[in-house]
């Protein structure tokens, strides 16, 4: 009988009976004894990047801590404690000073505004839409603001003025019969001045009187009611002839020919010529003719009625009735009521312009222009126009519920009386501005004031200690050296400034804390503990090692550089313990406050201090190094200038439509934005207007003023225009051209720009880089990244810089050194992770080579089963047959 073919089988060991998996599986188990090893050596390396870890955080934690500690601002501060916070509140900087303080507020800073006049729609177009510029300046306004009254009357300087005809800003003034004269009239209104705000003045031809002058060929005649009071003949020097006095000596002299003369004509008057008070009246007690009669050729005589000394006299003829000039106190519109104001020269209602005023342009205030055409030319769309420029004027809308409701009301941005505008017009080349527009926007306190006031511009007034301070807002500055004052009303308070020992304590606990929460945790991870025989994660660990001896040796040491009396730790209480920790004796830290309070800074802070006033301390890095350096200057910082060929003239005549390009501080090659179009305001300027108008005008630039670009612009002690770049340095520089209206050649004529330089020179014999008015000490010296500012003085030897590295920013570095990018535990860390990937990769290695190792043991002992199973069926053969010979024999 033939052998059968044993088959493949698919299970290892059901063949023969033998366990091939448990086989492998005892040999894998040997086989992969090493990977334990691995696993333990990543979780050793683990366990240790944790630690570092842990460590690294207490480090950032305590490098958190010194943020009060690195500046010396958190050790010279001063509390402010104002007696009534409801009149002020104060903050102290770094220069003040302690001391007690009594402040008295009069008066808050506040804004202009202004109204138009009122129109029936708000969205009808305003004019015919001609092209119309706005200009608007702003400047102080001087002159009062009030109104004008119209001459008395005769029959109010007979009778007087029944009670109750007149009220001013809703307060009855009291009248009579015996309210008979303006004098009278004037003293009235005033005792009434702490209810209405207002006060009154008499106004008539004699409220100035300047002393007649006449030169040879002049000749000098007043007459009344045609009555010769005074006269001068040619050849008179001002004072030795017609003055206000020797007018009020002849009228007093009743057998004077002028008394008798105005006796006989039926003339009387009341007060004096001296005083501005001095009145006619005819016999009916009416008003009557005053002349002044000049002689000679104009300008050769000078004073008289209604003239100053010195000022021209061309002659004139007044009327003698005297009126009343009522000025508001806050410029605020006043309010005329009562049952008949007509007998006091008033009329009712509620209004007031600026009398007698001029207006001086503040050139530190940016001006700006706004077009207005038939695009825009609304109530709506002139509001608009005004908020889009953004030239510091809020314009709105009202609705005051009248036949013609609507009004534009314009407020200044800035509060202040140098924040006062006015408003010219410009039209579109030939043309003028439109009319309808121009009358209803145009403003000039010493002109045409189509606006109405309704709130003045004013500065904020207080009294320190005796002296009166005023400010344009009402944060105040420099009052007292080092403090803000922030004034909310009215009234009167005390102000203590003290040393702020508070913030210094607390500063000093943090640090103390954190330090030694940092030194507990480098104990923790390093320690060894013998009762457990356990030992830290960082025993003996390199790292910690390097970084608890590093902290440790620099609070030890003593800080170099400093001029005041402290020098190390202990000088302010703070001392290490036996276990390394740091202790804190506020006993000692106290006397140091009392007694070396301004030296406190330098003993943590980083501190730069010169010896020379207009020399500053910036910056520094970690690389300056501490030490006192002579300062020697070899040039000075420049700016980029125009100046004019010559001196301008008396006035300068800037035509309407003139625009210039202006490039400011442009680079190379060039960029557009550094270069914008500004148009000047026409008009005729002297050369202090002229260089506030350029100067105003060019900062008003939104182009320039969002990159921190401007201008100043003066008149050199030559008389020439100087318009210099405010940015120092050899990338300062200026430019002006021509566009069109008058050109720049008109007012510079033939001149070239001069770019600006940098200021150069070396700190203690090393090289430094200069950048417009600070030098960077050079890269690799003694005085690499200490940074000054040189403000001002000459060329030559400067003094010295003096620079010290306090305990604080030296362990802020010492932190940094650890933590950084590049530091010693972000070294360590990446060493770490490298092991741990490198092992990785090796147990990756080994668990491939036990794949290979597996399948060639599968491979044996499935062959080995195979084997086996043969013998056993050929076993089985075997027997089968030898049992089937047995039986047949």
């Amino acid at each position: 009988m033939a052998v059968s073919s044993t088959p493949t089988l698919s299970s290892p060991g059901l063949g023969s009976g033998l366990n091939v998996n448990d086989i492998v599986d005892k040999l894998m188990a040997a086989e992969s004894v090493p990977l334990q090893t691995y696993d333990k050596k990543t979780a050793s390396f683990q366990s240790k990047l944790s630690a570092i870890g842990s460590l690294s955080g207490a480090i950032g934690v305590f490098q958190s801590a010194l943020g009060g500690l690195t500046n010396a601002s958190a050790f010279n501060g001063l509390t402010t404690t104002p007696g009534d916070t409801t009149v002020l509140s104060a903050s102290a900087g770094s220069k003040a000073v302690a001391g007690n303080y009594n402040i008295n507020v009069t008066q808050l800073a506040q804004a202009q505004s202004l109204t138009t006049s009122g129109l029936a729609s708000k969205s009808s177009a305003v004019g015919l839409g001609g092209a119309t510029t706005l200009f608007f300046q702003f400047g102080t306004t001087s002159g009062s603001f009030g109104t004008q009254g119209v001459g008395l009357t005769a029959a109010m300087l007979n009778n007087g003025i029944s009670n109750g005809a007149l009220s001013i800003n809703g307060t009855a003034i009291a009248t009579s019969s015996s309210t008979n004269s303006a004098v009278a009239l004037a003293d009235a209104i005033n005792a009434k001045s702490a209810n209405t705000g207002v006060t009154a003045s008499v106004s008539n031809i004699f409220s100035t009187f300047g002393d007649v002058e006449t030169a040879a060929g002049g000749s000098y005649s007043l007459t009344v009611g045609g009555v010769e009071i005074a006269s001068q003949a040619g050849g008179v020097a001002a004072g030795a002839g017609v003055t206000a006095a020797s007018i009020d000596a002849d009228l007093a002299d009743s057998s004077s020919a002028a008394a008798t003369a105005l006796a006989a004509a039926g003339i009387t008057y009341t007060g004096s010529a001296a005083a501005g008070t001095l009145e006619f009246k005819n016999a009916s007690g009416g008003s009557i003719a005053v002349e002044e009669v000049v002689g000679g050729a104009a300008g050769e005589v000078t004073g008289g009625a209604k003239t100053t000394a010195g000022t021209a006299n061309a002659g004139a003829t007044y009327a003698s009735a005297t009126s009343i000039t009522l000025a508001s106190a806050n410029g605020s519109p006043i309010t005329i009521g009562g049952t008949n104001p007509a007998l006091a020269g008033f009329t009712a209602g509620s209004g007031g312009s600026f009398m007698g005023a001029g207006f001086s342009q503040d050139a530190s205030q940016p001006s700006a222009s706004v077009l207005i055409d038939s695009s825009n030319n609304t109530l709506e769309g002139i509001r608009d126009a005004i908020n889009k420029a953004n030239i510091g004027v809020q314009a709105s809308i009202i609705n005051d519920g009248s036949a013609t409701p609507y009004r534009l009301v314009l407020t200044s941005t800035k509060s202040g009386a140098n924040a006062s505008m006015k408003i010219t017009m410009n039209g579109d080349g030939s043309n003028p501005p439109d009319s309808a527009i121009s009358n209803l926007l145009s403003y000039d306190p010493a002109g045409t004031q189509a606006l109405q006031q309704t709130s003045a511009a004013q500065d904020t007034k207080v009294n320190v200690n005796g002296i009166t301070v005023t400010s344009s807002s009402n944060a105040i500055s420099e009052a007292i050296q080092g403090v803000t004052l922030n004034v909310t009303k009215v009234g009167s308070t005390t102000l203590n400034v003290s040393k702020d020992t508070g913030t210094i304590k607390s500063n000093l606990t943090a640090f103390v804390k954190a330090y030694n929460d940092l030194n507990k945790a480098l104990k923790d991870l390093t320690a060894y503990d013998p009762e457990t025989k356990k030992a830290g994660i960082l025993q003996g660990d390199a790292t910690a090692q390097t970084i608890q001896s590093q902290l440790r040796r620099m609070l030890g040491s003593e800080i170099t550089g400093l001029s005041g009396g402290l020098r190390n730790l202990g000088q302010v209480g703070i001392t290490f313990d036996k276990d390394g920790s740091l202790a804190l004796d506020n006993s000692k830290l106290q006397k140091a406050i009392d007694g070396n309070f301004s030296d406190i800074a330098g003993l943590f802070a980083a501190i730069g201090t010169a010896t020379d006033n207009q020399v500053g301390f910036v910056s520094s890095t970690a690389a300056t190094k501490p030490g006192t350096y002579d300062l020697e200057i070899t040039a000075m910082a420049t700016q980029g200038a125009m100046t004019s060929a010559a001196a301008v003239g008396g006035t300068t005549t800037i035509n309407a439509n003139t625009v210039w390009a202006v490039s400011l501080n442009d680079t190379t090659p060039s960029n557009s934005k550094n270069i914008a179009n500004v148009t000047i305001p026409p008009g005729t300027y002297t050369p202090q207007e002229l260089a506030k108008a350029l100067q105003s005008s060019i900062n008003g630039l939104s182009a320039f003023s969002s990159n921190g670009a401007s201008v100043s612009a003066t008149i050199d002690s030559n008389g020439k225009l100087v318009l210099s770049s405010s940015k120092y340095g050899s990338a300062s520089n200026i430019a002006l051209t021509d566009v069109s209206g008058s050109t720049v050649a008109d007012v510079f004529g033939s001149t070239t720009p001069v770019a600006g330089t940098d200021v150069a020179g070396t700190l203690g014999g090393h090289p430094v880089v200069g950048s417009g008015q600070t030098l960077t000490g050079a890269g690799g010296t003694d005085v690499e990244g200490l940074k000054i500012e040189i403000t001002g003085g000459t060329i030559g030897s400067r003094g010295s810089v003096s620079f010290s590295q306090g305990y604080g920013y030296q362990l802020n570095n010492l932190a940094t050194s650890f933590l950084g990018a590049k530091g010693l535990i972000s070294n360590v860390t990446a060493g770490l992770n490298n092991s741990i990937k490198d092992i990785a990769k090796q147990r990756d290695a080994f668990s491939a080579r036990l794949d290979d190792i597996e399948k060639r043991y599968r491979t044996q002992f499935t062959a080995l089963d195979v084997t086996l199973s043969k013998m056993q069926s050929t076993q089985q053969y075997l027997t089968q047959q030898l049992a089937s010979l047995a039986a047949n024999g």
